[in-house]
């Protein structure tokens, strides 16, 4: 089976499917390897080594996708683009199914069997091709970053002759999985931490990395079984808003992780609570695409307001590219040999697995996902 990985067009994105080191090992599997020429640039891997870990280099784009057994990509295709495939070929790439019908519509109509990467549940099986979370691992790192180059003061406390420096305060807000590495990152770099979720089950992991967690009575909140919050009520939300502005208050950067799969993020930090926060204060939106948590954030742009910078930058783990790229392709790779035959030399898509089950979302000219399609019958 041939595996195409054309280059990415969506602006700003720097990541890659397949980094040569995948590539070779998937040749090894008995896979072939075709990817268009300049993949990887952005993410400092070059045509010659995609060449010498065994891939075909093409520019012919429109070639190259038409060729396809099985095509690779970060983010979803242009519609234009489905009808370049094959006719039962699979594709696999995030595909934002629950919102993007129009897509899904032509997928199936194209006869693709089309994997949605924000789909892979969140098992211990699957662990090791759960996308999200090692994108979301990544994020967490890149905010922090991101709001130390911004903030006009060290994190550290640091002593010296002149005296000392206190600790910058960082407020991290959701202890998922890019919340939690925000809270190791800020750590590490010695700023004091403090952290919410409306999960109170994460407050131990919260601790054990050495922030505080800050307990706001919300009464009943708890998880999904895939382990995202739940919504909020009304009443909870502005208990939430309470508990939360006084925290703010003293912090000297913000990081907000709140996102609702599927559904626009929950706003969260609202203007009163920027304006309570002192100058020179960083805020970092990571769900600035999907809507935002923070009143006045908006998508790729740092906004100043009275003196408090809201850093909106919508695809974080392109920050760090080359990382964000080595772990994304694993879990591609570990997707692909999961269902591989070798005897047969076929990828088998069995859709009573468990795994497939959550993540394909059309097959032979079907809708075949029972979550969508009980999105698309209500």
């Amino acid at each position: 089976m041939l595996i195409a990985v054309p280059s990415e067009t969506f602006p700003h994105e720097k990541r890659v499917a397949l980094i040569p080191e995948a590539v070779k090992k998937l040749i090894e599997l008995g896979f072939e390897v075709s990817v268009e020429t300049g993949l990887g640039l952005h993410s400092g891997f070059s045509n010659a080594q995609y060449k010498e870990a065994g891939a075909t280099v093409t520019d012919d784009r429109n070639a190259l996708i038409t060729s396809g057994d099985i095509v690779l990509r970060v983010r979803k295709p242009e519609i234009a683009e489905v009808s370049l495939l094959k006719k039962d070929c699979i594709h696999i790439s995030y595909l934002d199914p629950y919102n993007e019908h129009a897509l899904v519509d032509s997928l199936q109509a194209r006869g693709v069997s089309a994997i949605s990467m924000e789909m892979i549940p969140r098992t211990t099986r699957a662990q090791k091709m759960d996308a999200l979370s090692s994108q979301a691992n990544l994020a967490g790192y890149a905010m922090v970053l991101l709001a130390a180059s911004k903030l006009d003061r060290i994190l550290p406390m640091m002593m010296t002759p002149a005296g000392t420096l206190k600790p910058a305060r960082v407020f991290v807000i959701g202890a998922g999985v890019a919340g939690l590495q925000a809270i190791a990152t800020a750590k590490r770099l010695g700023a004091r931490v403090d952290a919410f979720d409306t999960r109170a089950v994460v407050a131990e992991q919260v601790q054990s990395l050495g922030a505080k967690f800050i307990e706001i009575d919300l009464g009943e909140t708890g998880q999904t079984k895939d382990g995202y919050a739940n919504a909020l009520t009304e009443e909870q939300l502005e208990l939430q808003h309470l508990g939360m502005k006084g925290v703010i208050a003293q912090s000297d950067i913000v990081i907000t992780t709140a996102q609702l799969f599927g559904r626009p993020a929950p706003r969260i930090v609202t203007a009163d609570m920027v304006q309570a926060m002192k100058a020179g204060g960083v805020i970092v939106d990571m769900a600035v695409e999907s809507g935002g948590n923070v009143e006045g954030s908006v998508a790729n742009e740092t906004v100043d307001i009275d003196g408090v910078s809201i850093i909106g930058v919508t695809n974080l783990p392109s920050e760090v590219s080359t990382d964000a790229s080595q772990m994304y392709s694993s879990n591609l790779f570990n997707l692909l040999s999961e269902f591989w035959d070798k005897e047969s030399k076929e990828l088998k898509l069995d859709l009573e697995d468990d795994i497939l089950k959550a993540c394909v979302i059309t097959h032979n000219n079907a809708l075949v996902n029972e979550a969508i399609k009980n999105i698309r019958n209500t």
